[in-house]
């Protein structure tokens, strides 16, 4: 049976996000933040980049409106701000890759800090957020990909039973589909640095907060989570960014690089020249990425159960 209210929010995140994008692509072009081809990029034209416009305010609107159900996403809302003008100002002039960090870390904190975790599942936690937003920056580098796994991952917020977790996932989910019909197949804008890094914060913070206090919360059972569960269990929501950003960090460090180093080396730069088509390059990743995530719940619903 359809649940009406799920279906509500999903139809007006959808139309938000397409709706609100074409303006985002106007601003970009009016003020130059403008994507510019090289030799490590796949597109051969400039392309305005602020796709991530529509995603920011949706999620701040749909905050508005579910706040007084789910009062922590005050700090969602105001750490996905940081991290939207963070990337942002990046698009437009360069920032240091530290400074991002470190502002992925303070944002980080403010939906982790407050969920009184343990010492040791707080500071994992609050690492893999913070790695989660650059690492869904990093996988952005085919028409839709980065749309395509964020819309697949928050659908999984749906299975974690907690309360809010399937508005917010069937929200997020909507309107990043809505700025999907702009980004694929055929590109008219991409999302940015500030779009990227702010639905790898938002899937992230979102996950912590749904996921991890309830399996905290039993250690007074003795079933609480273990540190290598708590890691494979991260491990598997991160999917591909998560696997990209590794096999990406190992392969320049081995190489005597930088690790922020950017280079034509990712997933999807090999599967493009194996096939040859972003096409077959997004759904193989969109599949691994469906994979990973089914066995994240799969895992998680055996932890809660026991």
């Amino acid at each position: 049976m359809i649940d009406v209210r799920l279906f509500v929010l999903g139809l007006a995140g959808f139309f938000w996000g397409g709706l609100t994008t074409p303006l985002s692509i106007h601003l970009a072009r009016r003020y130059g933040i403008m994507d510019i081809p090289d030799a490590r990029k796949i597109h051969t034209v400039q392309m305005p980049r602020g796709g991530g416009l529509g995603l920011w305010t949706g999620y701040l609107l749909m905050a508005l409106c579910l706040v007084g159900r789910l009062p922590s996403l005050r700090l969602a809302a105001t750490g996905a701000t940081v991290i939207f003008f963070c990337g942002y100002l990046d698009d437009m002039c360069s920032l240091s890759p530290f400074l991002r960090l470190g502002l992925h870390f303070i944002a980080a904190s403010l939906t982790v800090l407050p969920l009184g975790l343990p010492p040791v599942t707080a500071a994992v936690a609050l690492i893999w957020v913070a790695g989660m937003t650059s690492a869904y920056n990093l996988i952005d580098g085919v028409n839709g990909l980065c749309l395509s796994l964020f819309i697949a991952a928050s659908a999984t917020l749906c299975g974690l039973k907690a309360p809010g977790s399937a508005s917010v996932g069937a929200c997020m989910g909507a309107m990043a589909l809505g700025v999907l019909c702009w980004n694929f197949p055929s590109a008219q804008t991409f999302l940015g640095d500030g779009g990227s890094t702010l639905l790898g914060y938002l899937f992230a913070s979102h996950f912590v907060t749904a996921a991890l206090p309830a399996l905290a919360r039993r250690a007074e059972t003795g079933t609480a989570i273990r540190l290598h569960e708590l890691i494979l269990l991260l491990l598997l929501f991160g999917g591909v960014p998560v696997l990209d950003t590794m096999v990406a960090f190992s392969r320049r460090i081995l190489r005597g690089k930088s690790p922020f180093y950017p280079d034509k080396g990712h997933l999807h730069h090999l599967l493009m020249s194996l096939t040859g088509s972003p096409l077959w390059s997004v759904s193989v990743l969109l599949v691994l990425q469906s994979l990973t995530l089914m066995g994240g719940l799969a895992v998680y619903a055996r932890l809660l159960a026991r």
